[in-house]
């Protein structure tokens, strides 16, 4: 599981919601929900981003393998 698919998974259940109530509340789709949670490479960005932002937080561009 990639970074963000963890960081998703964990500040979610720590705010108490389910995958379903995550996605009602950040307006994506559930499966779009349970696809970033389970670390598929193919995820569109601009929606990880509004996932994100859920938890004040955003992707941005750099190294692989850097912390």
């Amino acid at each position: 599981m990639n970074k963000i698919a963890e960081f998703i998974k964990k500040n979610r259940r720590a705010a108490g919601l389910t995958q379903e109530e995550f996605a009602i509340r950040s307006g994506l789709g559930l499966r779009f929900v349970r696809e970033l949670e389970q670390g598929k490479e193919t995820v569109r960005m601009d929606k990880v981003n509004v996932a994100l932002a859920m938890f004040d937080m955003e992707a941005v561009p750099g190294r692989k393998g850097r912390q």
